[in-house]
């Protein structure tokens, strides 16, 4: 794997930087630790960018700044340079009347990469840029492989995911995407909390998989002689301490799922869960708008935003179908007769060279013809309810028809989101869907769930009322940051051995 970008005598130019470095090791030089600053880019340009010439030569503000060299311009008696750090980049000014030659000297050996400290003072250039005057400079860190060429960073995806640090350094876009991520937990975070829920934390490695239908990823711990299985997800530790009276609870959690990856999908991921006692799937569905109405809002500006080219509108209130009325309503000729008939079903699934099984139920036929001919549609945001009990063995059945359930997923930019429900509180109806997890695990069904004895055993003292939710982060970052793959999103994403 090369990148075009970097220079093919990179091997050349290491070599030169290792010989720099044995050179400022002789004099004593040690990657010093002691440099401390005043202040970092964006602070100088949001305080000063404003003020004219004269008031900065009048008031000559001293300052320290630390940071990564991106750019140099050596001009005989004086360079110029960019310094780069968590905030943004500065240009500095070096020259022999401030710093002596000497020094001057020695920064015209410094490198592209290297990491710099410069305690200096305030002034504007004949362009009006906001510059420090170095006084005095000193080399924190030596580089000693050559950056990316600066104009145009990592052109090849696949490095930018694996060297994410070099992506970091030379792509801003791609340093905004992960601060926009930290914004958008602490909103979500911020908003739960107001509103009196309790942030928790469960365990990462469980006896038992459970909570969604998943492969998990298995280890062993040696001391207790004992298989374990890293979390797929909170669900069930989470109702747990709603049986013990936490009533409201989140966790914004990493999962992990042994499956495939796609543009959506990463083995480790990130979720929210949040989980209510007396409230159910509709409170949930209100509770959900509210909160991403506010984390878009927040982050973005504008309720409006742009995702690949499509408007996304989260000011109106979001669409709600059943599986039925969503098929049917982008789908005309699939009826609700036919959909209500096995036989077309299975006709329109073999057409589309859908697997699906003989036992399988009605509903989960339809569920099947939904996601390979509508889940894409939906962009914006639209809650399909009510779905199968066959495929939603933790959610409360509905009142009207036991075949189906208090259950909600969302949709935004043509793929889900969020997964709410209800929750199933009849301890024996939830042994019985456990009973029939096992019996299709053991039929070959590798995602369905284990019998969880002692989850049922905490249903028995009596899980009140509650709706449960999970939101996907990592996707609600894709959304919020027009990203259009999970890869943009996570900053270490999972890939094949090199």
């Amino acid at each position: 794997m090369t990148d075009t970008h970097i220079p093919a005598d990179s091997n050349e130019i290491f070599e030169e930087r290792r010989q720099k470095l044995q050179k400022l090791r002789e004099t004593g030089w040690s990657y010093p630790n002691h440099f401390r600053r005043s202040h970092v880019a964006l602070e100088l340009h949001v305080a000063h960018d404003e003020k004219k010439p004269e008031e900065l030569e009048t008031t000559r503000i001293h300052v320290a700044i630390a940071g990564r060299m991106m750019l140099k311009r050596v001009m005989g008696k004086a360079c110029f340079a960019t310094l780069q750090d968590m905030s943004g980049r500065i240009q500095i000014y070096v020259t022999a009347d401030t710093i002596g030659q000497a020094e001057l000297d020695r920064f015209k050996q410094y490198d592209l990469g290297d990491i710099i400290g410069v305690k200096g003072f305030l002034f504007k250039t004949r362009t009006n840029e906001l510059t420090i005057r170095a006084e005095h400079l000193i080399l924190l860190t030596k580089s000693l492989r050559p950056l990316p060429e600066k104009f145009h960073g990592l052109t090849d995806l696949e490095q930018k995911y694996r060297q994410r640090y070099l992506d970091l350094i030379t792509n801003e876009a791609a340093r905004k995407v992960f601060s926009t991520r930290s914004r958008i937990i602490q909103s979500l975070r911020t908003f739960l909390t107001k509103r009196s829920f309790v942030e928790v934390e469960t365990p990462m490695m469980h006896p038992i998989p459970g909570g969604a239908a998943a492969r998990p990823f298995i280890t062993h711990h040696n001391a207790l002689e004992m298989d374990l299985f890293l979390r797929i997800a909170p669900e069930l530790y989470l109702k747990r301490l709603v049986i013990g009276g936490m009533e409201k609870v989140f966790e914004i959690n990493r999962n992990f799922r042994n499956e495939g990856l796609s543009t959506r999908h990463n083995p480790e991921f990130t979720m929210l869960e949040f989980y209510e006692a007396y409230s159910d799937y509709h409170d949930l569905m209100n509770l959900t708008e509210l909160m991403l109405r506010n984390v878009t809002q927040e982050v973005t500006g504008s309720l409006k935003i742009s995702y690949q080219g499509h408007l996304v509108d989260l000011e109106a209130p979001f669409q709600k179908f059943t599986l039925c009325e969503a098929i049917a309503h982008y789908h005309p000729s699939h009826t609700f007769e036919n959909l209500g008939n096995r036989h077309y079903l299975e006709e329109q699934l073999n057409r589309l060279n859908i697997t699906f099984s003989s036992t399988d139920g009605l509903e989960k036929l339809q569920v099947l013809l939904f996601e390979e001919t509508t889940e894409h549609l939906l962009f914006n945001p639209t809650f399909i309810i009510n779905h199968p009990a066959e495929i939603s063995p933790l959610a409360r059945r509905n009142d009207n028809n036991p075949d189906i359930t208090d259950r909600f997923e969302l949709y935004i930019a043509g793929r889900e989101l969020a997964n709410g429900f209800s929750e199933l509180n009849d301890a024996e109806d939830q042994a019985a869907r456990f009973a029939e997890q096992a019996r299709q695990k053991e039929a070959g069904d590798q995602e369905a769930m284990i019998y969880d004895a002692d989850y049922i055993r905490a249903l028995e003292f009596g899980l009140p009322p509650t709706a449960g939710e999970g939101i996907g982060i990592d996707r609600l970052v894709m959304l919020l940051t027009d990203s259009p793959s999970i890869r943009d999103v996570i900053l270490f994403p999972q890939l094949r051995p090199e």
